[in-house]
């Protein structure tokens, strides 16, 4: 009886593991079959996904998605929603993707596959342009750097020995050092470069930029290796065909992938 009991576990078992490889693979199928790509993003966060004045969805993130879609052979739908419940949307299967600069974390892996990384994000020391004494993150020490309180890049600059100087973002940050009430900032690479893009005069630079970068990707649920695979392999052949260099430049002036 013992062994019957056994074999009949083992076959179920079987059947459950044969199922669930076959649910693994199936959604790129479906994907194909509906001839559509349902991608996640906030429409809020510029200039990754945003609406222009014509109330357009446009951004780096939107025509990185439009390209990946393309190559899949798919039309992209974007379906939008707030960032605080965009992840958890995959959970729903409201979308197959999320792209929206998600960076990718130890603790996001765990419960989601993120593809390869196709933004890099890094720490920069920006002053104003005729700042010639502020050259090393260590030449903070003393000055004072406009930083929001509670980020990463404030503790960065206290690290340095900087006295901090409270802002509520990049925007403000800016202002402060343009305007002299603060010596410099340590801010993100792709805020500085979207800044520049809008206002390629305004007097400020960057003098020294951390080595390690934060990177973000695509994710999507776990179980689904057909689908990375092929989103993966979208994401080198925009790279080797010069498309994602196009879009980086448009919305930011340099590749940001690396």
């Amino acid at each position: 009886m013992k062994l019957i009991h056994t074999l009949l576990a083992a076959a179920t078992f079987a059947q459950i593991a044969l199922a669930g490889a076959a649910y693994a693979g199936s959604n790129l199928d479906e994907i194909k079959k509906a001839d559509t790509l349902k991608i996640g993003t906030e429409g809020t966060y510029a200039p990754f996904t945003y609406h222009d004045a014509s109330g357009k969805l446009v951004g780096f993130d939107v025509e990185i998605g439009e390209a990946i879609a393309k190559k899949l052979g798919v039309k992209p739908e974007f379906i939008e929603g707030k960032w605080d419940g965009l992840i958890a949307g995959l959970d729903a299967k409201r979308y197959d993707v999320v792209i929206n600069q998600v960076g990718i974390t130890e603790a996001r892996k765990k419960k989601y596959d993120f593809s390869e990384p196709y933004i890099a994000s890094k720490a920069v020391l920006i002053v104003k342009q005729d700042n010639d004494k502020i050259k090393s993150f260590a030449d903070l020490k003393g000055k004072k750097a406009a930083q929001s309180l509670t980020s990463n890049f404030g503790k960065l600059a206290e690290s340095n020995g900087a006295e901090l100087v409270g802002t509520d973002g990049f925007d403000q940050s800016i202002q402060l050092v343009l305007t002299g009430r603060a010596d410099a900032t340590i801010n993100d690479s792709l805020s500085f470069l979207d800044f520049k893009k809008h206002k390629p005069d305004a007097p400020v630079k960057v003098v020294a930029t951390e080595a390690n970068a934060d990177y973000s990707g695509i994710i999507i649920r776990k179980g689904e290796p057909e689908l990375l695979a092929a989103i993966n392999k979208a994401l080198a052949d925009i790279k080797a065909d010069g498309t994602y260099d196009a879009i980086s430049k448009k919305y930011f002036g340099e590749d940001v992938s690396k």
